[in-house]
């Protein structure tokens, strides 16, 4: 497996953030509804700055050739990635809660 990623994108993976005040709202939730939503959320930040990358820099860094993508910026078949993902965001999220904080 190969892998790269560009600078532009670590304000994109930064927008993360926001999955932690959803994960306060949503834990009453069933799991798969939450993960639902996360994948969801997650999906809307991909497809969301894909446009805006595109715009601004005339192409976006990325884009899905498959036949499950949404205009190149998104692609149904990371589905599964994307709703673990979200589902492991809350894990941390309470792991990092358990930690003492020492300022």
């Amino acid at each position: 497996m190969q892998g790269m990623t560009f600078l532009v994108m670590l304000p994109i993976y930064g927008l993360s953030v926001f999955l932690e005040p959803l994960h306060n709202y949503l834990r009453s939730h069933p799991w798969w509804i939450r993960g639902l939503i996360y994948l969801a959320t997650i999906w809307a930040i991909e497809f969301s700055s894909g446009i805006i990358l595109a715009l601004i820099l005339g192409n976006c860094p990325w884009h899905y050739s498959d036949p499950l993508n949404v205009n190149g910026y998104i692609t149904l078949r990371m589905a599964p990635e994307w709703f673990l993902a979200g589902l492991g965001f809350e894990f941390i999220h309470d792991f990092l809660d358990t930690l003492p904080l020492k300022i």
